[in-house]
């Protein structure tokens, strides 16, 4: 684990895309929402319990995953992997489908 030395600022995570956010990614741009999406981005690679803008942690299927608000309708919903500092986005289209 890589761990930086005290008071000096820590890595930014990185951030993986499931090949189902790829796509998703394709209809954000074409709706307008890519800056919305980019902001909330650069928040997860930053650090992703940063709060605001507020996250939602998910139960049923995607147990173990969070959400944030793109929009009213979108979502972005992703995983954190706090070990390889890592953030794997798993989609940024509608509402958990």
């Amino acid at each position: 684990m890589v761990t930086a030395p005290p008071g000096s600022p820590q890595p930014p995570w990185r951030v993986v895309y499931a090949r189902q956010a790829q796509k998703d990614a394709r209809h954000l741009a074409a709706a307008g929402l890519r800056p919305k999406a980019e902001a909330l981005l650069a928040v997860l690679a930053a650090d992703p319990w940063t709060n605001p803008p507020p996250f939602e942690r998910l139960v049923g299927d995607l147990a173990g995953c969070c959400s944030r608000r793109i929009n009213i309708q979108h979502r972005l919903v992703y995983e954190e992997h706090a070990a390889e500092r890592m953030v794997k986005v798993l989609r940024m289209w509608t509402h958990y489908e």
